[in-house]
């Protein structure tokens, strides 16, 4: 029903910055909620930042004031900015929609994800 395809990972040093998108295709009525989620080895997905539909928006304490979400409701895409990047920011960064169908029913849909490794 929808897709969602993440970009802009790759391989960057301590202190650097990477700038992630989320364009969501297919066939759907709407995305309310959008979210970017991570995963390091070993340790459970957790969520990074949140975006509502209206532009509120949540962060894990942890990346506060370095990174920063945004959207662009007309292009169906997230963005994820990520600035001052620490090794312990290194993870599988996926992106995360709240999908609503034509049929009215809404369900979770995931990106499969892009790396991130902070690294010098």
């Amino acid at each position: 029903q929808v897709q969602l395809v993440e970009s802009g990972g790759g391989l960057v040093q301590p202190g650097g910055s990477l700038r992630l998108s989320c364009a969501a295709s297919g066939s759907f009525f709407s995305i309310n909620d959008m979210g970017w989620y991570r995963q390091a080895p070993g340790k459970q997905r957790e969520l990074v930042a949140s975006i509502t539909g209206g532009g509120s928006t949540n962060y894990e304490d942890s990346v506060k004031g370095r990174f920063t979400i945004s959207r662009d409701n007309a292009k169906n895409t997230a963005y994820l900015q990520m600035n001052s990047l620490k090794p312990e920011d290194t993870a599988k960064y996926y992106c995360n929609a709240k999908v609503r169908r034509w049929g009215g029913s809404e369900y979770i849909a995931w990106g499969q994800g892009t790396q991130v490794t902070v690294s010098s």
